[in-house]
């Protein structure tokens, strides 16, 4: 006897979902086993240098005798073997980053250990790699662009409007400023050359924002008892579940522009907002701002508005490492990520 079409669907979509479960299942445990090889390998090197006193030489004779009894594998080769010490070193007496390491590709993890500083800035792009599934340009890009700095040194009321069961995964979508260096636009440029430019390089905007953001138009026409009003970007987070209102500023910040912002988030709530969804959160991109300014006028804004810089090249805000909050705060905010 044949089965009903609607049951079998739904069978066979059971039976698919399944199947990619068991397969992402494997593939974790497979890079599982790969990290902890890695991890054991530079282990095993520390400990026989200390235990015996080896020097440098061991890892270039060890990589000759593991290329030749494993023919044709790669991860053999001197330059791996001493990231492998170097991993193991790095992590050995950290009892927050040591399983986590376990859970982000050995690439990613290479170039994390690499490419930062201190550990707090490692956890920090570990926890965003692990919960973004950030690929390795992505990664890089994150890095280069010093994403650890602008989340922690960002501007927001979220604190004040937002309530706290999404608030720090909300503080975590804006940055202190955004490098939009993938643009081709002269230093003189008006807003709607910024805002076409986004639109036609939406992919990289998107990567750049952090992760979880969809586009859902530019000019978005909002109407209230006649008049119309035109958002220069709706974006929509899925995490957070609700609306984000951009708006593009080429000039400095001004006090006005988060009056504007809250007047469109109002809008946005009562007319586009679904009932399932949460209230709509604005940032306001301009080219500079003065921070005292922008602390002053989110101070009594009832609305959630993140104000952000943006660039056109890769520099770094001014005395950028002196607005970093202390390490127990850095901490504190790290660990949220997986929240």
């Amino acid at each position: 006897m044949q089965p009903e079409k609607q049951t079998y669907n739904s069978f066979i979509i059971d039976i698919k979902q399944r199947i990619r479960t068991a397969q992402y299942a494997a593939m974790k445990a497979v890079n599982t086993e790969a990290i902890q090889l890695n991890w054991d390998i530079g282990r095993m090197i520390v400990e026989k240098q200390e235990q015996f006193g080896w020097g440098k030489s061991i890892v270039e004779q060890l990589s000759k005798d593991l290329q030749e009894e494993f023919p044709g594998q790669s991860g053999w080769s001197e330059r791996n073997l001493w990231l492998m010490k170097q991993f193991y070193e790095n992590y050995r007496h950290n009892e927050i980053l040591q399983p986590l390491v376990a859970e982000i590709g050995w690439t990613h993890n290479v170039l994390i250990m690499s490419k930062c500083k201190d550990d707090l800035e490692r956890e920090f792009y570990i926890r965003m790699t692990r919960k973004y599934g950030w690929t390795k340009n992505v990664l890089i890009h994150q890095i280069e662009g010093n994403s650890y700095a602008l989340y922690l040194t960002n501007q927001t009321n979220f604190e004040q409007t937002l309530p706290e069961n999404y608030r720090n995964q909300a503080i975590l979508a804006i940055k202190d400023e955004f490098n939009f260096d993938f643009l081709e636009l002269a230093d003189k440029h008006s807003e709607r050359e910024l805002e076409t430019a986004l639109v036609n390089n939406i992919r990289q905007f998107l990567i750049e924002m952090g992760g979880d953001f969809s586009f859902m138009g530019n000019q978005y026409r909002v109407e209230e008892t006649g008049d119309e009003y035109f958002i220069d970007l709706l974006l929509f987070h899925r995490r957070l579940k609700c609306l984000i209102a951009v708006e593009l500023k080429i000039g400095e910040f001004i006090p006005e522009y988060a009056g504007k912002m809250q007047f469109y988030l109002s809008l946005l709530n009562d007319k586009v907002k679904l009932p399932d969804e949460n209230p709509s959160i604005g940032i306001i991109i301009c080219k500079d701002k003065k921070r005292t300014r922008v602390e002053y006028a989110l101070r009594n804004a009832n609305q959630p508005i993140g104000v952000s810089t943006y660039s056109l090249t890769h520099t770094l805000p001014k005395a950028l490492e002196g607005l970093l909050p202390s390490p127990e705060r850095i901490a504190d905010s790290i660990k949220l990520i997986d929240n």
